[in-house]
């Protein structure tokens, strides 16, 4: 009995429930909690956008209530700083290989979406097969305009190719998950997975 309730405190510690990997997390910089989650790429990430205030940050169309429903867009600078402690920006290799673990570029995206949110249609909305949940929180541009919030969402990845950087792309109309390579001054959101 000792041991279990070893285990069951290490696991919440952790952040994770001691069933399958999904859990939580509380960021220490501002209180907030965000859903964990085990991927089929063997990782744990964040089961929401990042939405902590710092930087070169914003909220979609500068609508707080945006925020609360997208998480932040991160220009890249501050997007590689942005995760807590004890967790990273991924690089391409970590979208790649939970891509690649969800079925492929051409089918990922259906089971990494979020089952309501998508367009204005059912049909575009994803099975959130493993509780993923991603969400269509659009961009922001350098001339300070919005895009796509509703229809499509662009992540962030740590890797950079010359002078843009390569960021996930995933849209209302299809199950695709593109390859989208932005300046890094746009505004992505960004994922975080766990060191």
């Amino acid at each position: 009995m000792k041991r279990l309730a070893l285990v069951l405190i290490a696991t919440t510690f952790a952040g994770i429930s001691a069933a399958g990997g999904a859990g939580t997390f509380t960021d220490k910089r501002d209180g907030k909690t965000y859903r964990t989650v085990k991927m089929p790429d063997g990782k744990i990430w964040m089961a929401e956008n990042l939405n902590h205030k710092t930087g070169n940050s914003w909220c979609y169309n500068d609508d707080n209530s945006n925020c609360n429903t997208y998480g932040r867009l991160y220009d890249w600078n501050t997007a590689r700083k942005g995760c807590p402690s004890g967790w990273h920006l991924p690089t391409v290799q970590e979208w790649d290989g939970l891509v690649g673990a969800a079925g492929g570029n051409t089918m990922a995206g259906k089971k990494l979406k979020s089952t309501s949110g998508w367009g204005n249609s059912a049909s575009y909305n994803g099975t959130d097969a493993y509780g993923f949940s991603a969400l269509p929180g659009g961009s922001r541009f350098t001339d300070s305009s919005f895009d796509n919030a509703g229809d499509g969402g662009s992540w962030w990845t740590a890797t950079a190719y010359g002078s843009d950087i390569a960021g996930r792309l995933m849209n209302d109309f299809n199950g695709s998950v593109l390859e989208y390579y932005g300046g890094v001054g746009n505004g992505f959101s960004v994922r975080c997975v766990r060191d």
